[in-house]
């Protein structure tokens, strides 16, 4: 996959789409009317939602696409996850294993070929962490956890881009978490070493329902937020009974 070098062109950054072809479509869009044409996404592009398959094929495209947690557990038995990501990851699995869809042998190379980390000069992108790229969690309260942060910023070199909780924010090295909503206009990335969580394109989980990814140019960042049809999502999984209802019931409030 050709990658941009350095970052010296402008990226849309998303992550952890999680088959929500409607969200997707829609970030896409607001993507394409800003002129955009680098999309780097940091995984999970499958798992709890309604159209694996779909969201792949969009994917496939991108320049840059990282393996996710949910992702691998198509490939592989899934570890670690509840007992709704699990039906959810199995139903997705069969979806992947259709042979009447000629197409599916594709996706499956595509995902078993996916890197779990990028490095491009100071930018290092990642699914979970640089510690563990496919399963760590970094949360906005891990700022308590001086240890934990400490020892992860130990480990990138200038900036980090992940996903994986679906909160979006930027984590400095002095243990503190901004928000979204705390910055005005683009936010310049500081000499300082930062972690920067892009969020969730498909189900976001900071009481924001709506669709979010990142734009970084040079070393502005700015996070974007999409409204799409949430109702149109929720309708098909509620019509497949293998994935859980709640899955549909979060997508509206954003947890």
């Amino acid at each position: 996959m050709p990658v941009a070098k350095g970052v010296a062109v402008t990226l849309a950054i998303l992550s952890d789409i999680h088959g929500n072809l409607e969200a997707l479509t829609a970030v896409l869009a607001d993507i394409a009317d800003r002129g955009i044409e680098t999309i780097y996404c940091l995984g999970d592009v499958i798992g709890y939602g309604p159209n694996p398959r779909e969201c792949l094929d969009l994917a496939s495209k991108f320049q840059l696409c990282l393996l996710g947690n949910h992702d691998q557990g198509a490939l592989f038995d899934p570890e670690g996850f509840s007992s709704g990501a699990e039906k959810a990851i199995f139903w997705t699995r069969e979806q992947l294993e259709d042979p009447a869809d000629p197409k599916n042998l594709d996706r499956i190379q595509f995902l078993a070929g996916l890197p779990r980390t990028i490095a491009e000069s100071e930018f290092l992108f990642v699914h979970g962490s640089v510690r563990a790229p496919l399963n760590e969690y970094v949360f906005p309260e891990d700022i308590y956890n001086e240890r934990k942060i400490q020892k992860i910023f130990s480990m990138i070199p200038q900036y980090c881009f992940q996903g994986h909780t679906h909160v979006p924010g930027i984590f400095t090295s002095d243990c503190r978490f901004i928000r979204p909503s705390e910055v005005t206009g683009p936010y310049l990335l500081p000499e300082e070493k930062v972690m920067v969580n892009v969020g969730s394109v498909g189900q976001p989980r900071d009481m924001d329902p709506r669709a979010c990814y990142t734009i970084l140019s040079d070393k502005n960042l700015e996070f974007i937020r999409v409204e799409y049809p949430i109702q149109e999502t929720a309708d098909k999984i509620y019509a497949i009974p293998e994935l859980d209802n709640f899955l549909a019931d979060r997508l509206k409030k954003g947890q």
